[in-house]
């Protein structure tokens, strides 16, 4: 049975290879960027081995610690994910648990992450080789650090499998977990600082972390190289210790699975509140500007394009405190309308099959468009307006506030305009209604970036006025130019909004029907 398990993960693997294209580039693409990391440590870890031992130790505890976090907390952040070899999907199958538990945890190493950590784990060996007990007690302990990493990620996904299900689940740990990637500079730069500021950070968080779960394996080898036998047992039943606890809280989880499997409940909730839909006039651009709204609160393919907003003041404004310059910091308010405008383009593509309800009921091009245009900029306005005037009392730089309003007024309005058109006239895949934004979906091909990179190119070479003229207000620092800058703006931006909501009205009128069997055909 656990052969038949990875014969099943193999053949699923295959043939989602052969059903596109895309996926089969994908994979050959994260092939080549696993064989890249995994040189990288290959080197870095033989290199390791003419080191300290104590420094050997604290890197490959940290590292390894870092390794076995990840395992654990990439499902959470692809519950969104389809994925092979799911436990909800052997609910019918009388498979003995030993053996599905047994086979899951192989499946678990077919990929390039489970390829990438298991010859990593074993190319440590060569990191002790100088300390030969050390060197014999490398790979076994490797290799139960892997077991661990599969167990451990495998237990979050059958623990969060009840969960998964949900549209709160899904809405909420897909909006979380972009929170991370983006302060990924921020966290990764204030480890930097401390190993920099304090030589013992890197020795104290060791000790810590080998006391974990996460780091006991890792300090074993350490341990016997430095003469600590008695250490070095403690943290090796740590170890297995850990992984028997998650396996059996693994077997205890999949068993309720198995047996309860999950579902989507019903919840009940009281008529008479219309929403946006009571708020706004009875007319169809408002109507249509209700559903963007709401969109963009409960959708969390856009409501994750809010969240970067911050986050992206967070991250300028660390890197600029770091650099001991915070001019960067002062364009948050730009970045915050490009971002915001340009996240609409592909709206209709994100209605998918839900995009019938504009036709049957005979809303216009232009009142789609205006519609679509106006939920934007009803937040977008005062959002773009705060973010650009809050980095600039924070830096003591207000003289500045004319050109970056120019600036911010240009690329929201003149984007809203551009992004009318686009996705008036362009579909292409993307994540489906309740799925994770951060999904790839099948089909997914170089049309796409082209188009973004295109209307990128388009919307900076449309904006030119206003950067030309904010160029030589920072050259002259002549302040006639930062209100040049801002009237041009404003104005240009405003005839660009004008005729992007025109001419995307026409694109619309013209390809209803064919952009409806679109995004029905994109799935």
């Amino acid at each position: 049975m656990v052969a038949d398990l990875v014969r099943l993960k193999l053949t699923l693997l295959r043939n989602s290879l052969r059903r596109s294209t895309g996926q089969l580039i994908g994979l050959i693409l994260g092939g080549l960027y696993g064989l890249g990391v995994l040189g990288f440590l290959t080197v870095g870890l033989v290199l390791l081995g003419t080191a300290d031992p104590h420094l050997i130790r604290s890197v490959l505890v940290i590292g390894g610690s870092a390794a076995v976090l990840g395992w654990m907390v990439i499902p959470v952040a692809a519950a969104g994910i389809d994925m092979t070899l799911d436990p909800a999907r052997f609910v019918t199958f009388a498979v003995p648990m030993r053996q599905l538990l047994a086979g899951l945890t192989l499946g678990g190493l077919l990929g390039v992450p489970g390829v990438v950590t298991l010859v990593a784990a074993l190319t440590q060996t060569a990191t002790w080789i100088r300390y030969p007990a050390a060197a014999v007690v490398a790979p076994v302990c490797g290799l139960l650090a892997v077991v661990l990493c599969v167990v451990a990620s495998r237990l979050v996904t059958t623990a969060i499998s009840a969960l998964a299900g949900t549209r709160r689940f899904k809405d909420v740990s897909g909006i979380v977990t972009i929170i991370p990637l983006v302060l990924l500079g921020p966290i990764i730069g204030g480890i930097t600082a401390g190993f920099q500021n304090s030589p013992d950070f890197a020795v104290v968080l060791a000790d810590v972390l080998a006391w974990t779960p996460l780091g006991a394996l890792w300090a074993v080898p350490a341990d016997i190289a430095l003469g600590n036998s008695l250490q070095a047992l403690l943290h090796f039943l740590v170890g297995v210790a850990s992984i028997v606890l998650c396996l059996w809280l693994w077997s205890a989880s999949l068993g309720r699975a198995l047996v309860t499997p999950a579902y989507n409940s019903v919840t009940r909730k009281s008529g008479g509140n219309l929403g946006w839909f009571g708020r706004l006039p009875a007319t169809p651009s408002a109507a249509v500007a209700a559903r963007s709204l709401t969109y963009w609160v409960r959708d969390p393919r856009y409501s994750a394009s809010l969240l970067t907003v911050p986050l992206i003041a967070v991250v300028l404004y660390f890197s600029g405190s770091q650099a001991d310059s915070l001019a960067a910091f002062n364009f948050v308010g730009p970045i915050t309308a490009f971002l915001l405008v340009w996240s609409i383009s592909a709206d209709i593509s994100y209605d998918n099959t839900a995009f019938w309800l504009h036709l049957s009921t005979g809303v216009s091009g232009r009142a789609d468009r205006a519609g679509r245009a106006g939920g934007l900029l009803l937040f977008g306005v005062p959002l773009a307006l705060v973010f650009t005037v809050v980095p600039l009392v924070i830096t003591g730089s207000l003289e500045h506030l004319p050109v970056m309003l120019g600036l911010s007024a240009g690329l929201l309005l003149t984007g809203t305009g551009l992004s009318s058109v686009v996705s008036a006239r362009y579909t292409y895949n993307v994540p489906l209604p309740g799925e994770s934004p951060f999904r790839t979906p099948p089909g997914t091909n170089f049309a796409m970036f082209g188009i973004q990179f295109v209307g990128w190119l388009v919307l900076l070479a449309l904006a030119l006025p206003e950067i030309l003229l904010a160029v030589a207000y920072f050259i002259t620092g002549n302040a006639l130019f930062g209100w040049l800058s801002l009237a041009a703006g404003i104005a240009l931006g405003a005839a660009a909004l004008v005729l992007g909501i025109r001419v995307g009205g026409r694109w619309y009128d013209t390809r209803g029907p064919e952009l409806l069997q679109a995004v029905s055909v994109n799935k």
